[in-house]
């Protein structure tokens, strides 16, 4: 019902979700000569996970956050002040409204974000938790796993900044390739994100 109204421009449609990446990707499937056994060179250490979070508007935009370790409720909400904000301008403009699609990580309902909801409803922005264990269902999903199988796999990162330039040169060619925007939000340095 929801994606009808937004192939009928009814409604702005998104898909948010999370992944991770850490220095040693995995290899891949790959034919290699007869004999000879396909070899990566690790780093010396593995390194910390750099977390995403994105938003996937289908074939119109990829919006996303990069944090190491992993995202918490106050960056969490950083980024869906920013949403709650477009989602006003765009109310005002066209009297559609933004609905985003996303799972029930403790993030997206921690009792800080419960409070935002009424704020962003009057903005014009309203959350859809998929049921549980239906991570099928988000669309994101399958951003993430071209991501990482074709942007980024048989790869060895030095530190997390080579991964985090990898990662963004890695949407920046998806969005090429598919003919969408790419935007990523950049967190202020005195963010404990």
């Amino acid at each position: 019902m929801l994606e009808l109204a937004a192939s009928a421009g009814e409604i702005d449609l998104k898909y948010l979700d999370e992944s991770g990446f850490c220095l040693w990707s995995s290899n891949g499937y790959t034919y290699y000569p007869i004999g000879a056994q396909k070899r990566l060179e690790q780093t010396k250490r593995r390194g910390r996970r750099l977390s995403i979070l994105g938003l996937l508007q289908p074939c119109i935009s990829f919006s996303y956050g990069l944090v190491i370790v992993r995202f918490s409720s106050e960056s969490y909400i950083k980024i869906m002040e920013n949403e709650a904000q477009q989602a006003e301008l765009e109310m005002k403009s066209t009297g559609r409204i933004r609905v985003i699609i996303q799972d029930n990580g403790p993030i997206h309902k921690s009792l800080d974000v419960q409070q935002k909801w009424p704020q962003w409803e009057s903005q014009g922005l309203y959350i859809f938790f998929l049921p549980e264990y239906c991570s099928e269902m988000n669309k994101i999903e399958r951003e993430w796993q071209q991501l990482k199988n074709h942007e980024l796999v048989g790869k060895m990162f030095e530190d997390e900044l080579d991964l985090a330039y990898a990662v963004i040169d890695g949407i920046e060619a998806r969005g090429e390739r598919g003919d969408y925007t790419t935007n990523r939000f950049k967190f202020s340095s005195r963010s404990r994100s």
